[in-house]
């Protein structure tokens, strides 16, 4: 049997006086995470000033919980840690 995949769907939301360094920082974080063994699909859009649609599919949750892992000692992370997120993680 086949490890069920890892979708993660939602947004984060950022005030609009910090947008820019989340722009700034969104294209790297972007450029590693689709590097990242086991990502599948890696998107992040804003949709509306402030706010970044964020859909994610990974092979696995290991390969899930390795971009978690790295993703918290990126500079992605020390820009959006304070920031609101509103996602939901599925298998499928």
């Amino acid at each position: 049997m086949t490890a069920p995949k890892i979708r993660l769907r939602g947004a984060m939301t950022c005030p609009p006086e910090s947008a820019p360094a989340v722009r700034a920082a969104l294209p790297d974080h972007i450029r590693l995470t689709r590097a990242e063994p086991g990502c599948i699909r890696f998107d992040v859009t804003e949709t509306a000033p402030g706010v970044f649609t964020v859909e994610e599919l990974f092979t696995d949750q290991a390969a899930f919980d390795a971009h978690q892992s790295r993703t918290r000692a990126s500079a992605w992370f020390a820009v959006t840690q304070d920031f609101p997120r509103d996602y939901s993680v599925v298998s499928e």
